[in-house]
Order: structure tokens, then sequence, then C-alpha cells
């Protein structure tokens, strides 16, 4: 007769607790659901058949996605701000601020379009504000490649945004 194991708690009964959890954090119930089912996704996507501790490893998942979503909405802003300054406005005019919205569409969709290095350099350096030599030390790279994956970058950018700008 084979012993049996204890049950190992599983991710989906704590479903309710990581909704209530991020609701009062985001102060936004249908954000934390939506925070949930990307936090769950990920969980199911992963390896996560080794996991001791669901409950944890469920809410430090969701704490990452969450991070990683500031984040982008973060740069976001710069972006705008950035599309702001390039078309020599502030944004108290609707019609150039609507235009530098579109513009940082624009550099969204035309950025996501180059590999993962080529927008990770780009970002850094340009939205970060770090350095060549500091990227290249993060990204185990030498400085060189990373002036070509910036002059890349700007290629695309320029050959996708002609006529977007003013």
């Amino acid at each position: 007769m084979t012993p049996k194991l204890p049950r190992r708690p599983g991710f989906f009964e704590h479903y309710e607790e990581l909704v209530g959890t991020w609701t009062r954090r985001l102060r936004n119930r249908a954000s934390a659901e939506d925070l949930a089912h990307d936090t769950f996704v990920r969980v199911l996507e992963s390896d996560s058949s080794q996991v001791q501790q669901p409950r944890a490893y469920l809410h430090q998942t969701a704490r990452n996605i969450a991070v990683d979503g500031y984040r982008r909405e973060d740069r976001r802003g710069v972006m705008e701000s950035e599309a702001l300054d390039l078309c020599g406005s502030s944004s108290d005019d609707p019609e150039h601020y609507m235009h530098a919205i579109q513009l940082a569409d624009c550099i969204e969709r035309a950025l996501s379009e180059l590999p993962v290095n080529c927008r990770t350099v780009f970002i850094w350096q340009k939205l970060e504000g770090l350095t060549q030599a500091e990227i290249a030390e993060r990204l185990g790279l030498s400085k060189n490649m990373v002036e070509k994956y910036m002059i890349r970058t700007l290629r695309h950018l320029r050959e996708r945004l002609d006529g977007a700008a003013p």
C-alpha cells in the first residue's frame, strides 16, 4: 500500500484573498481582478509544481506584475512628456497634447517591433538616463554593441515615425 502524501494547498483557494488584498492597495476591484487574472496566467504558464508556499508565491507574483505595470506607465508618462517637448508645446494646448499622445503611441508601437535588447538600450538611455557604459555593464555587452543597438533603434524609429512628428 502506498503511503498517502499530505495534500499540498493549491493556488486557486487564494484567489479571493489575492483580489481583496489588491483591491485595497489599488482601490479598484476591477484592476485587482485583472491583476489576479494576470497572476494566475503567469503561475499556470510557469513551472510552479515545486512551489512550497502557493499563497506567498501568488502574492509575490502579483507584486512583480504590479511593479512592472507601474514602471510601464511611468515610462509611458515620460514618453508623452518627451513627445510634448518634441512637439514644442505645453500640455495646455489640447491639439498639441493629443498630437503628443499619438506620437507616444507611434513610438511605443515602433519600439515593440524591435528586439528586446534594442528596446532595453533605448529605454535605459533615453528615458532612464543611463550611460552606454552602464547599460553595457548591466547587459553584459560591449559598449560598442550597446551603441549599435541604439543606432539600430534610432534608425528604426526614424523610419516608422517619418511624418508622425510635426
